[in-house]
């Protein structure tokens, strides 16, 4: 594969650590079920192509998402490479799961707006920090790093634009819960570049630092390389993304499929900022894995090498 020319920009971070979703934010939203041994053998071929951070999948009620009724399955597949994964707990049932098959990283999910909140957590907006408080508590207890996501930061479907100061109160409150970083999701891609600077200079006044949070972008309306752009020159170094751009969520309609890791690194290539990945292994793991979905993949960089 021929790489984008190297020309570096000024005030940009010299590495980025990109946060790999695809196994579990990218699956999710599948309505056919993808084998657990496909599954697992996506984790493997994302670790080999050098993602550093494979979220594996998520301790959710099979009810709420068939797709990763799988979870406790595949961690034992994966064996004792999987305990190095991240996995996404909904609460303290999710917890005692994780605990039990050795699990070291867990995340949470909260919801930047009152409606989401109810909608994906059965929760007020209030009421979700006395679910999630327990559930950190313990994890730290038990020596787990914890992760929270923030979703719904720029936008929501139900009640439209999202206050940057409710996005940070919300964001604040879930990581001092007791988190090591702070994910912020555009849930459903409405997100600009003014926007994110915004909101991270927001947090930042909040006394939060750059190295705490993280990007969570969705490519709905094609904003996300603009928008990871515009992160990258407000000091963020972690992005998460998704292989093949797979991905969006069961609760909000409108949440298409996650930034591409493939157009991620892309651009982070380009722009001679380091990220570790094999660009060639990335591709043709999710090739590999647009053929077991039966579709192609969304992707640009994919389909253009495909091409």
């Amino acid at each position: 594969m021929s790489l984008p020319s190297v020309v570096p920009a000024d005030g940009l971070p010299a590495r980025v650590t990109i946060y790999e979703v695809g196994p579990r934010d990218g699956l999710q939203n599948e309505k056919g079920l993808v084998p657990t041994e496909v599954k697992a053998e996506f984790v493997r071929r994302l670790i080999a192509a050098g993602l550093p951070i494979v979220e594996a999948t998520s301790f959710v009620h099979p009810t709420w998402v068939p797709q990763l009724a799988d979870a406790a399955e595949l961690m034992v597949m994966l064996g004792e490479q999987g305990r190095d994964l991240p996995v996404l707990v909904p609460n303290e049932r999710g917890l005692d799961r994780a605990l039990e098959l050795g699990c070291k990283h867990i995340a949470i999910f909260g919801s930047a707006t009152e409606t989401f909140a109810q909608k994906n957590l059965n929760r007020s907006l209030d009421a979700q920090f006395a679910m999630f408080e327990p559930t950190v508590a313990r994890a730290r207890e038990h020596g787990l790093d914890v992760r929270a996501y923030v979703s719904m930061c720029f936008g929501d479907p139900w009640e439209g634009a999202v206050p940057i100061d409710q996005v940070v109160a919300v964001g604040k409150r879930l990581f001092d819960l007791g988190a090591s970083q702070l994910s912020l999701g555009d849930t459903i891609g409405v997100g600009t570049a003014g926007h994110v600077t915004a909101l991270v200079d927001a947090f930042a006044t909040a006394g939060m630092v750059t190295d705490q949070l993280a990007l969570h972008f969705h490519d709905t309306y094609g904003q996300a390389l603009a928008n990871t752009l515009s992160a990258l020159r407000s000091g963020i170094t972690t992005f998460d993304a998704s292989a093949g751009g797979l991905g969006g969520c069961p609760y909000a309609k409108s949440a298409t499929g996650n930034l591409a890791t493939e157009d991620l690194v892309w651009m982070l290539t380009g722009l001679g900022i380091e990220h570790g990945v094999d660009l060639d292994q990335l591709v043709a793991t999710s090739s590999w894995m647009a053929q077991h979905l039966g579709r192609p993949s969304p992707s640009a960089v994919v389909r253009a090498v495909g091409a």
